[in-house]
This record gives structure tokens, C-alpha cells and sequence, in this order.
């Protein structure tokens, strides 16, 4: 149970710095780099979280 708060609070903090530099730094360009990166981490933990609870 340990790891996947570990892996929830390393995915929030991951979004957090990722936000805070799409905020000061408001290109187009970057912002869907950001959004695309946390996407496809939020598929990576959906993934290991359902895969290691079967």
C-alpha cells in the first residue's frame, strides 16, 4: 500500500513542477509537451496500479 502512495504523491509532484513552469513560461508549444508528458505518466501508473492488483 506503501508504494502506491509513494507513486501518487511522486505523480502529483511530477504535474505540480510541470504546471508551475507551463504557468511562467505560457508558450503554446511547451504546454502540450507538458500535457502530453502527464498524460502518458497518468497511463503509466493507471496501468502498473491495474496490473499489480490482479
Amino acid at each position: 500500500m506503501t508504494d502506491k502512495i509513494m507513486a501518487i504523491v511522486a505523480l502529483a509532484t511530477m504535474i505540480a513542477s510541470l504546471a508551475i513552469v507551463a504557468v511562467f513560461v505560457p508558450d503554446i508549444d511547451l504546454i502540450i509537451v507538458i500535457a502530453l508528458v502527464s498524460v502518458l505518466a497518468i497511463y503509466d501508473f493507471w496501468q502498473s496500479f491495474h496490473a499489480k492488483s490482479k
